[in-house]
């Protein structure tokens, strides 16, 4: 496999990503949306707007020129939100080959059609190799070189374990698996489980709750992951627990702190992008409908559409019949 690597997404992780892919000794191209985020990073070697205060030496080659970026690559990252994967996808369509893999890197699930991110390449690539990227990272700790391991899944084993060779770099260590659903699962539901734990601390829950909450919402991101086909092994793994863990446990975490904001009663507008909130509604219709319990995720889904308060939502978890802790 050859080591040009194009990087889709000038925001934190896709700068820290090509950041890594430049470490590696890959020759990195960085495709950013917004001109100024282009000009700071070649002109200056940084990205002030979604990296402030991190100045780096790699060589990465950025531009707004999609085609560019793309043409003659051998690897494909895209790290564009989830919600706007498959405008990306329809965009790049024209200029990658069917040989080029894509490793997918947003967490998340589609609001309107409930497809996991491999589900849309699928369908708006359908010859394109697919994998994704995941597991307890963030985006700063990346682009700082510090140590940090994730998952990277595909369909075939030996296709993970090549990307996994390929996208491993000095600090930064990929796993490999052939659970793509598990993997993607995972990373998806975390995001919700996060607002919940966010929100707790802000409303002054106490850590007692906070422990609860994760502990419980890692029970019920099993379930879900499980009747949706992931393995159990996968969910125990960085990109489930793993990713779990960190997200539920740092401002640093785009949804913990927007959760946090949630349970302070501040004003929600103009706050960064929190996957968890989309990927909240469209579990709930999910779940509901396939007849998965997932007390948590409905509260949480309640809670940001303004049907209960987060204290209305502590008293129904709370008040819910008493089970085995294993069920």
């Amino acid at each position: 496999m050859s080591d040009r690597i194009a990087v889709v997404g000038g925001g934190a992780w896709g700068t820290a990503l090509a950041l890594t892919s430049a470490r590696a000794g890959h020759e990195t191209r960085l495709w950013a949306r917004d001109a100024e985020t282009v000009r700071s990073i070649v002109e200056r070697q940084e990205n002030p707007r979604y990296l402030p205060g991190i100045r780096f030496d790699e060589q990465v080659e950025a531009t707004g020129n999609l085609g560019h970026a793309l043409r003659g690559v051998d690897c494909v990252l895209v790290a564009t939100p989830a919600q706007s994967l498959r405008q990306m996808l329809l965009a790049m369509r024209d200029h990658v080959t069917s040989t080029v893999p894509l490793v997918l890197c947003a967490k998340g699930i589609e609001r309107d059609t409930g497809q996991l991110m491999s589900d849309i390449a699928a369908e708006v690539l359908p010859m394109s190799p697919v994998a994704a990227l995941s597991g307890p990272s963030f985006a700063a700790d990346v682009a700082r070189g510090l140590p940090t391991a994730v998952t990277v899944a595909a369909q075939s084993a030996e296709h993970a374990s090549q990307l996994a060779e390929l996208l491993s770099a000095p600090h930064f260590r990929c796993y490999s698996s052939d659970d793509l659903i598990g993997v993607e699962i995972g990373g998806a539901l975390k995001n919700v489980m996060a607002i919940a734990a966010g929100a707790a601390a802000g409303a002054g829950l106490g850590a007692s709750a906070q422990a609860a909450l994760v502990t419980r919402g890692f029970v019920e991101l099993r379930r879900i992951g499980e009747a949706l086909g992931a393995r159990p092994e996968t969910l125990f793994g960085l990109s489930g627990l793993g990713d779990l863990v960190l997200t539920c446990s740092s401002p640093q975490s785009r949804n913990f702190a927007y959760g946090m904001a949630l349970g302070r009663g501040e004003s929600l507008a103009n706050r960064p992008l929190a996957e968890g909130v989309a990927t909240a509604a469209i579990a709930v219709r999910i779940t509901r409908e396939r007849g998965i319990e997932a007390p948590i995720t409905v509260a949480v889904e309640g809670i940001l559409a303004g049907r209960i308060t987060i204290h209305q939502a502590v008293e129904a978890l709370m008040s819910r019949p008493l089970k085995s802790e294993t069920e």
